[in-house]
């Protein structure tokens, strides 16, 4: 997953978010209160990646802080993980108007930011949080109601596709193959916990 030299120059997470911070890469930025970088470990085994920031992350700094966030948290919790455990991004980095879905530009404005984010964390196990992540990390055409509780690897990295928690709110049919699906990524988690310093 490599990307522009451009940011090969930014060797950890805290020179990356500075310079993620000015970029006016696309328009959401005219109109957001501010760029939502990520949250978490910067050494995760564990990686969420979402769609993008909503009101609330807009205005506190932080992704998956609104009901989605919180509700994510509660299904982590229940199958034993922590959210200090993790690292939790977006695909977009600056919230869309009226929360929509990100543009094709517009993702793909912000996925270089993703992509240098996962080579410095270096995480063992993605879980995509819907369609968008989906499409980005494991193929342009997956849908989501398909491919989520796969398991796909890329670069010795396990990737998890499933329903975005504000998916579960808008349809509570949603939440049992979710629970099945963290149940999963919860024993994967456990797997790459025993080899995250092995070679790969």
């Amino acid at each position: 997953m490599k990307w522009l030299p451009l940011l090969d120059q930014y060797d950890d997470l805290a020179n990356l978010q500075q310079h993620c911070l000015q970029c006016h890469r696309c328009s959401l930025r005219d109109n957001a209160r501010g760029v939502v970088f990520g949250d978490g470990a910067p050494d995760a085994r564990l990686m969420f990646v979402g769609e993008a920031p909503g009101v609330d992350e807009d205005r506190l700094g932080k992704p998956f802080v609104g009901a989605a966030g919180q509700l994510l948290e509660k299904i982590m919790e229940s199958v034993g993980l922590q959210r200090s455990d993790v690292y939790i991004t977006n695909i977009a980095k600056c919230r869309p108007p009226g929360n929509r879905i990100p543009k094709k530009d517009e993702a793909e404005a912000c996925f270089v930011y993703l992509v240098r984010q996962i080579e410095l964390i270096q995480p063992r196990l993605i879980v995509c949080l819907g369609a968008l992540s989906t499409q980005y990390l494991v193929h342009n055409d997956a849908k989501i109601t398909v491919v989520r509780g796969n398991v796909y690897e890329k670069g010795g990295i396990k990737i998890v596709p499933t329903f975005h928690p504000a998916a579960i709110l808008r349809d509570a049919n949603k939440k049992k193959p979710v629970w099945e699906d963290f149940k999963k990524i919860k024993e994967l988690y456990d797997q790459v916990s025993t080899s995250k310093n092995e070679p790969q």
